[in-house]
């Protein structure tokens, strides 16, 4: 079997989604916009168990896969889902010396997401989660 396509293009697929989530965050480089990626994504999986982190998972791209689950504490406990100014207030607090996530940082990110990924399949894992989920990745 030859190689899945996804994974003989992972980093242009990543360079992509990094590029319009800068763009749509306004950010003004790739390195502030991996920061309030990394802090969305953890922000959503905190209110996940593992198998539904998992579920989420394996609709993303590979690289955002592996950044999904990166550093994971399991010990952590759940969080409910929050309104959205605070679950924003989490994104902006990883890495705060170095953290230029805006206000919009979460629609920020579910919009390069969406332009990114089947929106279809998404959406379909989403509704399968718990009450919240579908929410955290509707564009403003």
């Amino acid at each position: 079997m030859p190689v899945p396509v996804e994974y003989k293009r992972a980093s242009m697929d990543f360079e992509q989604f990094m590029l319009d989530a800068r763009d749509i965050s306004g950010l003004a480089t790739t390195h502030q916009t991996y920061t309030m990626v990394q802090g969305v994504f953890q922000a959503f999986r905190r209110r996940l168990d593992v198998k539904e982190a998992i579920r989420f998972a394996n609709v993303l791209p590979p690289v955002l896969r592996a950044l999904f689950v990166a550093d994971w504490d399991l010990d952590e406990p759940r969080r409910p889902f929050a309104d959205r100014a605070t679950m924003t207030r989490e994104v902006q607090a990883l890495r705060p010396d170095h953290n230029f996530a805006p206000d919009s940082s979460i629609g920020s990110v579910a919009a390069a997401l969406r332009r990114n990924i089947d929106q279809v399949a998404l959406d379909r894992v989403l509704t399968g989660l718990p009450p919240g989920a579908l929410a955290f990745w509707q564009v403003e």
